[in-house]
């Protein structure tokens, strides 16, 4: 860690996995934003008192290009740098190719893979120009293997490591570092609202023999950020319990 906190952005920084990305940065001496969408302005406000006293939470739309451009601006002028970029907002629109609407496609596609352009376009010439910069774009395990119902989801996740890869190439020289981590089946209240049995077949799928927890996907970030793991880049680090593994 620098003599200063580093700067660290967490997008969906109120969601489950964000929140504990947050916290875990936050207790490894990281200054961080959390920047969420405010669809609900008592959410926010909620949140304004996070147990960290080194936590604060931004109103951001990540899939409105201006809006990013001015958060980092911001970030930038307020702190002095940014550090980190986490890039874990996403949703979900699920349904079969056959039943999907132009929305449900463009939606997740715009979020999910659009949104990770707004942000690193916007950061990444000033970590590139102070000579340091973590990215990690939050990919899934549907990403790899695909999923039923999720064509939309997959692919935006399977794209997110093309560009992850794609950009770690163009800045490794400048001391940034860009990589991509895709959790399996993590406990948050999407999997918490799944009927008992599907729940049961999804933990009998895991190696492992049960869900993720934030946490688990927190430490894996805070990994990836830290200052000495500037020797890998472009990678993708499957974080899902044995779910999916290859070569």
């Amino acid at each position: 860690m620098s003599a200063s906190p580093r700067i660290a952005l967490v997008t969906g920084g109120l969601g489950g996995i964000g929140r504990a990305i947050c916290m875990r940065l936050a207790a490894d001496g990281c200054r961080v934003i959390a920047a969420d969408l405010a669809r609900d302005p008592a959410r926010l406000e909620t949140d304004r008192d996070p147990p960290a006293p080194q936590v604060e939470t931004l109103a951001l739309d990540v899939g409105d290009f201006d809006a990013c451009a001015a958060a980092v601006a911001d970030i930038e002028a307020r702190h002095g740098r940014l550090d980190i970029l986490v890039n874990a907002a996403g949703i979900t629109r699920d349904a079969t190719l056959r039943k999907m609407t132009r929305a449900q496609w463009d939606e997740v596609l715009h979020i999910d893979l659009g949104s990770v352009f707004n942000l690193c376009r916007h950061a990444v010439e000033g970590m590139a120009t102070r000579g340091f910069g973590r990215i990690v774009n939050i990919s899934s395990v549907s990403g790899q293997t695909g999923n039923f119902g999720q064509t939309n989801y997959a692919a935006a996740k399977a794209g997110l490591h093309g560009f992850t890869m794609s950009l770690a190439r163009e800045v490794a020289a400048k001391g940034v570092t860009v990589n991509s981590l895709s959790p399996g089946y993590v406990a948050t209240p999407m999997t918490a609202a799944m009927p008992p049995e599907v729940l049961a077949r999804t933990v009998a799928s895991v190696p492992v023999g049960r869900v993720g927890q934030p946490d688990d996907i927190a430490r894996a970030v805070a990994f990836l950020a830290a200052d000495d793991a500037g020797y890998i880049t472009g990678v993708n680090l499957p974080v899902n319990g044995g779910l999916f593994m290859s070569f």
